[in-house]
Parts: structure tokens; C-alpha cells; sequence
């Protein structure tokens, strides 16, 4: 199976733009980016795709050894773009996909020339000296809910997650999106993304780096985003007047404005 096959590529905007790739995080698809994707196509050539192992990609292509790690994750992002021949792309990330796209740089330099890292964090669990937002024993207890039942766990998690409960129709999409994802692929995946520790691979980003945090997010708090920008030489930190975890879906001007400046920047 060819790789825009295997992963679902969408390619849209303008042939002839420069590259933006959308990356999905943990639980969800590109269609995530849906409310994005028109504040770039008029300049842009705008790539989508889904994870081996999410929304329309082909689970058959699906290995648990190899999306044990980041590093499978990132496979995926160089395979897209070494099939498209991108070249100096920019690679917009969400959540867990924001460590995903730093992986993907320095495997394929010349594939990715810019990051935008929406609600990064490159690590979940409290250190020394070091926020995550999470104990180790908060991430045990998360995995072993959503182990045992993961569609009661997105029911009760995504509305958390998305934040904005004054806006129940945001987590009811994240949880319809969780829901969508085979259990056995979403256990592999919960397990790579919140047991990661990305911390150290920050010191190799040596490309133009917009870190784009919300005000309030319950998975990725503030100091967070002040830990990534800190890390990354060069880099923008951008805070969106937003709450939750999902700013491309509960404040999409916003986000796609931050992401456009930065975009213009590079030009």
C-alpha cells in the first residue's frame, strides 16, 4: 500500500504554496484541523494525514511494536513527506504530536524546516524542578481506566480534556473521536504519549519554533510551554486568551492567526 494510502494524505490550498503539515495528537484525526485549514489555503499547500492506526488510515498497516514509541509516530511524518517530496515544510503538531514533529526534524532536516507546537508538553509527569502536571501515580491510574474501559474513560476524560463546558458540543467531538479509535490501538497510543519523555530532544531543535500554549489547559499547563520555549534556542512563545486542550477547535481564529504569523515571519 502506498503511503498517502496507508495514512490517509489529504492535500489541499494552493499547489504551489509552501508546505504546512497538520499533525493530529492522541485519540483523534486530521479532520481535527478542520477549522484551520481555510485560514491557510488561499497561501498555503496545506497536508493533512491520520496516524497509522487513526481515523481513516489503514489499521492493517498497524504494529503495537512499532507505535510503542515516539519514534513510530515520527516514521509516519517522514514517510508522508519524503512521498509528497516536501521540502523545508512547516509541521504544525498537536499535543503529543508537537514531540512527534521534533523527532521528525532531526530524523529528515530537510523535510521540515519550521515547528509550531500546539499544547506541547514533552513530558506528562512532575520532576524535579520540573512541573508535567501529572504524578506518576495520577498517569497509572489514568492508563489503568482507560485499559479496563476505554469508552467510559473518553466519556468521562474528553469533556476534561476539551475544556469549555459551557460548550458540552467540544467534548461531545472529542469523545465521538476517542470512541472511533480501536481500543486495543488507543491503549498503545495512551501509553506512548503520556509515558514519554521528550525533555532531552528539545536541546537538538534547530529550526524556527512557534510554542503555542493556552491559558488554561488541564494537560498542559503554563509552566510547560515556559519549559519548551526555554529549551528551544530562537523560539516564540505565543499564550491564546483559550481554555482546554484543543484551541484549533474551541478558539480557531485565534489559533489560526498565531499560526499565520508565524508563518509570515518565516518568509
Amino acid at each position: 500500500m502506498d503511503i498517502c494510502s496507508r495514512n490517509n494524505v489529504t492535500v489541499t490550498g494552493r499547489p504551489d504554496g509552501p508546505a504546512v503539515v497538520l499533525a493530529h495528537g492522541f485519540g483523534c484525526d486530521q479532520n481535527m484541523w478542520r477549522l484551520i485549514v481555510p485560514a491557510l489555503a488561499d497561501r498555503y499547500r496545506v497536508v493533512l494525514f491520520d496516524y497509522v492506526g487513526s481515523g481513516g488510515s489503514d489499521l492493517s498497516s498497524w504494529s503495537e511494536e512499532r507505535y510503542a514509541t515516539l519514534d513510530g509516530y515520527a516514521q509516519d511524518v517522514v514517510d508522508v513527506c519524503d512521498e509528497l517530496e516536501l521540502e523545508r515544510a512547516v509541521f504544525v503538531g498537536h499535543s503529543v504530536s508537537a514531540m512527534v514533529g521534533v523527532l521528525a526534524a532531526k530524523a529528515a532536516p530537510e523535510r521540515i524546516g519550521a515547528l509550531v507546537m500546539v499544547a506541547p508538553s514533552p513530558c506528562y509527569i512532575d520532576d524535579d524542578g520540573y512541573r508535567g502536571g501529572f504524578t506518576a501515580e495520577d498517569i497509572d491510574e489514568l492508563l489503568a481506566s482507560l485499559e479496563s474501559n476505554y469508552l467510559g474513560w473518553s466519556s468521562a476524560m474528553a469533556p476534561v480534556i476539551m475544556g469549555n463546558p459551557e460548550r458540552p458540543e467540544l467534548g461531545q467531538e472529542l469523545t465521538n473521536s476517542f470512541c472511533a479509535t480501536d481500543p486495543d490501538i488507543a491503549r498503545v497510543f495512551a501509553r506512548t504519549t503520556f509515558l514519554s519523555d521528550s525533555r532531552q530532544d528539545l536541546k537538538d531543535v534547530r529550526v524556527p519554533t512557534l510554542v503555542l500554549e493556552c491559558a488554561q489547559d488541564v494537560i498542559a499547563p503554563r509552566e510547560v510551554g515556559a519549559f519548551v520555549h526555554a529549551a528551544i534556542p530562537s523560539s516564540r512563545l505565543v499564550t491564546l486568551n483559550a481554555t482546554g486542550h484543543c484551541p484549533q477547535l474551541s478558539a480557531p481564529e485565534a489559533t489560526g492567526e498565531a499560526i499565520q504569523d508565524f508563518l509570515e515571519s518565516l518568509q
